[in-house]
């Protein structure tokens, strides 16, 4: 097996192979120093995949932009930062997605961090399409870039390139302008909901 670039392991791994031991002798663990757990390695369906996938609690974002005057938008969980020079970011969109061909022709697309009070208007934005912006406080860039007006982070970004990876899209997107509120705690999504209290 191959895990984050290291060799791989030879066929007698037996039992190794199928489960993987975990430390719990790290500051804060509530186990005792040298203490393990084991957690049984399974295969990858998704269901399973998901589920682990979800393990990794991620901040959440609105991306948006206005598109033949209308705008276009959704949440994503996916976004990191990926360069400082240039400055890119990221977010990935499923390839499924019938938001993103109207989103990908956007000259400017806003990204807005959401506030750990935005679980409403994440699951708004992760609604139906012609509804997502209702009610919702907006600001419009000269660009077309669309942003949250409470949110605690606001990018302005174009479409630097896009690459297939598997049943998802990667969007890296060049920044143009940034701004963030200094005091303001994010809306945080883990195992499938809000906040890290699961």
């Amino acid at each position: 097996m191959k895990v984050d670039g290291q060799a791989e392991a030879g066929p007698d791994l037996g039992r190794e192979e199928r489960e993987m031991s975990l430390r719990t002798d790290l500051p804060g663990s509530g186990e005792p120093r040298g203490a393990t757990a084991r957690a049984s390695l399974g295969g990858l369906d998704p269901v399973r995949l998901r589920a682990a996938f979800g393990a990794f609690p991620s901040g959440v974002v609105a991306v948006a932009a206005r598109v033949d005057d209308r705008i276009v938008g959704l949440a994503a969980s996916s976004f990191t930062s990926v360069s400082l020079d240039p400055p890119l970011v990221s977010f990935s969109i499923a390839t499924a997605s019938r938001t993103w061909p109207a989103l990908r022709r956007a000259d400017h697309v806003g990204v807005t961090v959401l506030a750990d009070h935005h679980d409403l208007v994440a699951r708004q934005l992760a609604g139906p399409a012609d509804a997502r912006f209702d009610g919702l406080d907006v600001t419009f860039a000269n660009g077309g870039a669309v942003t949250l007006a409470d949110g605690i982070a606001w990018f302005d970004t174009t479409i630097d390139r896009h690459v297939e990876a598997g049943d998802h899209t990667i969007v890296l997107l060049r920044l143009h302008a940034v701004a963030h509120a200094e005091s303001s705690r994010p809306l945080v999504f883990h195992r499938s909901g809000f906040g890290l209290d699961r």
